[in-house]
C-alpha cells in the first residue's frame, strides 16, 4: 500500500456511477481551516486524471471555481463532494469546512463516509476542535489516517509533526500512529530552506521522486537507508502488534524477515479495523506538474486500506411508526434506504439533494417516500410524503454528470426533491422507512432579524423556510413573548452566511436587531387595589367596582385567583369576568410591559348595578384594580435563568469558572468527565450568555462545548434592572 508501481498514474480519470459496493470508497477530509483540505482534494483529482494540469475539468469548468470569489467562499463553509477513480475504485472525496461554526456540515460528511482523512498542517499543528472530531470518530470506530500538509513552510518538521499526532491521537498506544513514508528534501535554496522533493517508503525501502512533477521510483542510496532504519523497525512492530497472526511478533523478534506482502496485508486490515492510523505527507503539484507529492501514496491507501461500504454499519432503521427493521448491510437488491446528507439550491436546476444510499438502488424518475421526523424544535415539521425523483448525477466542480442509478454504498445528487430536507430518509413508497438521525449540534447563538421593507416581509417566511431546510443546525424561532424572529446559529460566521444566503439566494433584505430575552414581572410586597369603572351615557351605562389584594408567591406558581366575596357584593356571574380582566392585564404587564407571574390575586369586595353592570365592565374593573395595586407595591423584574453545562479541558477550567462568575452565574459543581476534561454546571442569567457561544470558543481555544436549558425566572438585581430600563428608554 503506497508502494505500488504506477506507470500511468493519471489514466484512471473521472468517476462514474459504481456498479458494486466493493468498488466504492467514501472518505471524508477533516481538519481545521487553513490545513489544506480543499487543496489536497484538488491535488488528488489532478493525480487521478479527473482534471488536467490547468486544474480544469475535462468537459469544461473548474474544480474549485477559483475565478469566482463567491464559489470559493461557499466551498469553505459547506460540504462538497468530488468523485474520482483510482485503480478501478470510485473514491468519493467529501471535503468539509474547517470552521467550527459549520460543524453541521462536518457531521453530515462523517455520516456519509466510511473512513476519515485528518489533514494536519505542519506549520500550524493540531487544534482542539480536530482532537474533538477524532474522539467522535473513535467512538464509532471509524477508520482514520493522517495527512501532513504545508511541508513547504520554513518551520515545517514532518518528524516532529508525526510525534505531535501520536501524542494527540494515539491515546494509550502512540505506536498506533506512525508514518508510512519519510519525506526527502532537496538541496537548500538561497533562503536556507530545503524543499521536500520525494518520499522513501519505510516498508518497501523504495524512493519516490516527485521533483520533476512525475512520480519516479528508484532504489535509495546507501547513505539514505540508515536514515529510515529506526522508523522502519517501529512501523513494522506497530503493524505486527495489530496483526491477527499472534505468532508474527515472536517470529519478527526472533530475527525472521517478515514478507512485505504479509506486512502490507496486515497494515490494510489494521487500518480498515480502525486500530492503526498511518501518517502520510502530501503537497499540491507545482505549476505544470502532473502529480503532487504523496498523492499517489494517499490514493493507494484509500483504495487499499480503507473499508468498503460493505463493512460500514448501517444506522438504525425503523418503520415510520417506530418499529425496528433489520436490513442486509449495503445490498443493492434490498429495500431502498437512502439519506439526504446535504441540501442546497442551484440557480439553474433548483434544489439539489446530496444523497448517500445505504441499501437498495435509487433510480432516476423513481417515486420514493420521503420521511422527516424529529426536528420540529428547529423549524422542521415532520412529514411523510411521496415524491418523484428527478435526474441523478455525480457532481464535479460546477458540472453535474447524469447517471441512471445509484447503488447501495454510493453517493449522488438528486434534483427537484421539493419536500426533502437534510437528514430526511428516502425509501420505497410501498415500504416507508426512517433512519435514525445523526447528532446535530445545538445552535446557541441567537440572531434576531426583521424584514427591511414590506416586499422583504412578504418573502421572509419563504426564505427562512428554505434556509432551515438546507441547514438543520439552524433553528428558527418565532418568540411569542418578545415577538421577535430569531435564527439560532452556531457562531458569528454561521450567522453571516445565513444573512448572505437570505440576501443572495432568496432576495430578502433583513435588519439585525438586538436579541431580547423573555422578562417577567412580579410583586415584591402585598398591595391592595380598587378598580372602579363607572360611565353613564345614553342607553345602558357601565358600572363595575371590585377590590382586590395581591400578594407574591414562590417562583413557578403562576397566577392564582381567589374569590372571597361575601354577601353577593359581586354577583356570581361576574366573578369570572373579574378574573379574566386580571389575567389579561397580567399578560400585558403592570410596570415595564412584561407579563406578571407568581402572584395570588384575591377578590375581596365590589359593587354592581342591576342594569349597567356587564361582563365587559367587570373585566375592565379587574384590570384597573391590578394596575392600582401595582402602583402601591414594589415590582420586581424577573429574568430567565439557564442551567448551563460546560465541557472543557482541564487547562481551561479556572478561566471558564471565573468567566461564568463574571456573568452573574452560580457555579453548582464540577465533575471529571473523561481524561483531561471537566464538566462544569452553573446557573446563569440568559441575558448574560447571549454571545457565550462565541466567547467560550475564544476563551477555550475552541476546545469547549456547552449546553443550556431554561430553568426558571429569578429577580434581576436592582442595579441591572435600572440599567436595562434606561437602555430601553434611550432606544425608544
Amino acid at each position: 500500500m503506497g508502494d505500488k508501481a504506477h506507470t500511468h498514474p493519471g489514466a484512471a480519470g473521472r468517476a462514474q456511477a459504481a456498479d458494486h459496493p466493493a468498488s466504492v470508497r467514501n472518505v471524508v477530509l477533516v481538519g481545521h481551516s487553513g490545513a489544506g483540505k480543499t487543496t489536497l482534494v484538488e491535488a488528488l483529482a489532478l493525480t487521478a486524471g479527473a482534471v488536467n494540469r490547468a486544474g480544469r475539468v475535462e468537459d469544461g469548468g473548474t474544480l474549485s471555481d477559483y475565478d469566482e470569489i463567491e464559489h470559493r467562499q461557499q466551498r469553505s463553509v459547506q460540504l462538497s463532494l468530488v468523485p474520482v477513480e483510482w485503480d478501478g475504485i470510485k473514491v468519493n472525496l467529501l471535503d468539509t469546512p474547517g470552521y467550527a461554526d459549520f460543524v453541521g456540515e462536518l457531521r453530515a460528511g462523517l455520516r456519509a463516509a466510511d473512513a476519515a482523512l485528518f489533514v494536519v498542517s505542519a506549520a500550524d499543528g493540531v487544534d482542539g476542535s480536530t482532537r474533538m472530531v477524532w474522539d467522535e470518530c473513535a467512538a464509532v470506530g471509524m477508520p482514520r489516517a493522517l495527512v501532513v500538509t504545508h511541508l513547504e513552510a520554513a518551520r515545517a518538521d514532518f518528524e516532529e509533526m508525526t510525534r505531535v499526532c501520536a501524542e494527540a491521537f494515539g491515546g494509550d498506544d502512540p505506536d498506533a500512529v506512525l508514518p508510512l513514508h519519510l519525506p526527502l528534501r532537496g538541496p537548500e535554496g538561497p533562503d536556507g530552506h530545503a524543499p521536500v522533493t520525494g518520499l522513501i517508503g519505510l516498508l518497501s525501502r523504495k524512493l519516490f521522486d516527485y521533483s520533476t512533477g512525475e512520480r519516479k521510483e528508484s532504489e535509495p542510496g546507501p547513505d539514505q537507508l540508515p536514515l529510515i532504519a529506526d522508523a522502519r523497525d517501529r512501523l513494522i512492530e506497530g503493524i505486527i502488534a495489530e496483526s491477527e497472526d499472534e505468532t508474527l511478533m515472536d517470529r519478527y523478534l526472533g530475527g525472521e524477515d517478515i514478507d512485505l506482502g504479509t506486512l502490507v496485508e496486515d497494515l490494510e486490515r489494521a487500518v480498515a479495523r480502525g486500530v492503526f492510523f498511518p501518517v502520510l505527507a502530501a503537497a499540491p503539484a507545482a505549476d505544470g506538474a502532473r502529480q503532487g507529492l504523496g498523492t499517489v501514496e494517499l490514493l493507494d491507501l484509500v483504495t487499499g486500506g480503507f473499508p468498503t461500504p460493505l463493512e460500514h454499519r448501517t444506522p438504525q432503521v425503523t418503520t415510520v411508526d417506530g418499529t425496528p427493521r433489520e436490513l442486509t448491510p449495503c445490498d443493492p437488491g434490498a429495500p431502498l434506504v437512502a439519506e439526504v446528507v446535504k441540501t442546497s439550491s442551484d440557480p439553474y436546476v433548483g434544489r439539489l439533494s446530496l444523497v448517500r444510499v445505504f441499501s437498495g438502488t435509487l433510480r432516476a424518475d423513481q417515486t420514493v417516500h420521503v420521511s422527516g421526523h424529529g426536528l420540529a424544535d428547529r423549524g422542521h415539521e415532520d412529514h411523510d410524503v411521496d415524491e418523484r425523483v428527478g435526474a441523478l448525477s455525480t457532481p464535479f466542480g460546477k458540472q453535474q454528470r447524469p447517471v441512471p442509478q445509484v447503488i447501495a454504498g454510493d453517493l449522488a445528487c438528486v434534483a427537484k426533491l421539493g419536500r426533502a430536507e437534510t437528514g430526511d430518509t428516502l425509501s420505497a413508497k410501498d415500504d416507508p422507512l426512517l433512519m435514525e438521525p445523526w447528532e446535530m449540534p445545538d445552535p446557541l447563538l441567537p440572531l434576531a432579524i426583521r424584514a427591511h421593507s414590506k416586499p422583504d416581509e412578504d418573502r421572509l417566511s419563504q426564505g427562512l423556510a428554505r434556509l432551515v431546510a438546507e441547514d438543520p443546525t439552524m433553528r428558527l424561532e418565532q418568540n411569542q413573548d418578545t415577538h421577535q424572529v430569531v435564527l439560532w446559529c452556531l457562531g458569528e460566521a454561521h450567522a453571516d452566511v445565513a444573512l448572505e444566503r437570505l440576501r443572495g439566494r432568496y432576495g430578502v433584505q433583513v435588519d439585525v436587531v438586538p436579541h431580547q430575552v423573555a422578562l417577567r414581572e412580579t410583586f415584591g410586597s402585598t398591595a391592595s387595589g380598587r378598580g372602579r369603572h363607572v360611565k353613564q351615557s345614553g342607553g345602558h351605562g357601565q358600572f363595575a367596582i371590585c377590590e382586590i389584594e395581591v400578594e407574591p408567591l414562590p417562583g413557578g406558581s403562576g397566577i392564582e385567583f381567589v374569590d372571597k366575596v361575601v354577601g353577593g357584593a359581586v354577583p356570581r356571574q361576574f366573578i369570572p369576568s373579574v378574573e379574566k380582566g386580571v389575567r389579561a392585564q397580567a399578560a400585558r404587564g403592570v410596570a415595564d410591559g412584561h407579563p406578571l407571574i407568581d402572584v395570588r390575586v384575591t377578590l375581596l369586595d365590589g359593587k354592581a348595578h342591576s342594569v349597567d353592570s356587564s361582563d365587559a365592565a367587570f373585566q375592565t374593573a379587574g384590570a384597573l384594580a391590578l394596575r392600582e395595586a401595582a402602583a402601591q407595591a414594589t415590582i420586581h423584574l424577573l429574568e430567565p435563568v439557564a442551567e448551563v453545562t460546560v465541557l472543557v479541558g482541564d487547562d481551561y477550567v479556572g478561566p471558564v469558572m471565573s468567566d461564568l462568575s463574571g456573568r452573574r452565574g452560580r457555579v453548582l459543581g464540577t465533575e471529571q468527565s473523561s481524561a483531561g476534561r471537566t464538566l462544569i454546571r452553573a446557573d446563569v442569567p440568559e441575558i448574560e450568555i447571549d454571545r457565550y457561544a462565541v466567547d467560550l470558543r475564544s476563551l477555550s481555544h475552541g476546545t469547549a462545548r456547552f449546553s443550556r436549558r431554561y430553568a426558571r425566572h429569578e429577580p434581576m438585581p436592582p442595579q441591572v434592572a435600572q440599567r436595562l430600563r434606561q437602555e430601553v428608554r434611550a432606544a425608544s
